[in-house]
């Protein structure tokens, strides 16, 4: 099933959440699967901050740049921002529930979580797969969300693993 977008006209149906075939972005975009990280950073009393995103890319290997996308609603992402320095932790299948709390609003997200901080000064959680530490290089407009640039400063892959993945709403795992 294919579905056009609607043009803005305010008479339309359609919505950009709902094209005019009336599948929702959501749903359409959940059959992509996507890995999980967390987002870590120190803010300046050295309280850790992060939060749960699974639009987590490499952009380019020359110079090193990896993308992350967070929501312009999210009140994590603003103390994130303002540290200028991140570490990009990917998780293993069995972080499940870890993610779950940094992705839950209101959480005491470190609560029960060990870290150690990476050569950036940001949290590496501990069991991550790989994490990758980044200074921020731009941040860009992407409609709802932000689109942060962050030029690579550090690189450690931590152990073998498969990884935590997110598909149909839900959490899952890649076998190899």
């Amino acid at each position: 099933m294919t579905t056009a977008l609607a043009a803005a006209d305010p008479g339309s149906p359609a919505t950009p959440h709902r094209p005019a075939g009336g599948v929702d972005m959501r749903t359409a975009m959940s059959s992509f699967c996507t890995g999980v990280a967390l987002i870590t950073a120190l803010e300046p009393d050295g309280s850790p901050v992060g939060m749960a995103v699974q639009s987590f890319s490499s952009v380019s290997l020359d110079p090193p740049l990896i993308c992350f996308c967070p929501a312009h609603t999210s009140t994590t992402w603003p103390r994130i921002r303002a540290a200028g320095r991140f570490a990009v932790n990917i998780l293993g299948h069995d972080q499940q529930e870890v993610c779950r709390r940094f992705a839950m609003p209101g959480a005491d997200r470190f609560a029960g979580v060990d870290w150690t901080p990476g050569a950036s000064g940001a949290p590496l959680v501990a069991g991550a797969l790989a994490t990758v530490e980044c200074a921020l290089e731009a941040v860009l407009d992407g409609g709802d969300h932000a689109i942060a640039l962050g030029r690579v400063t550090e690189l450690d892959v931590h152990r073998e693993g498969e990884p935590l993945v997110f598909f149909r709403r839900g959490y899952g795992r890649v076998r190899r």
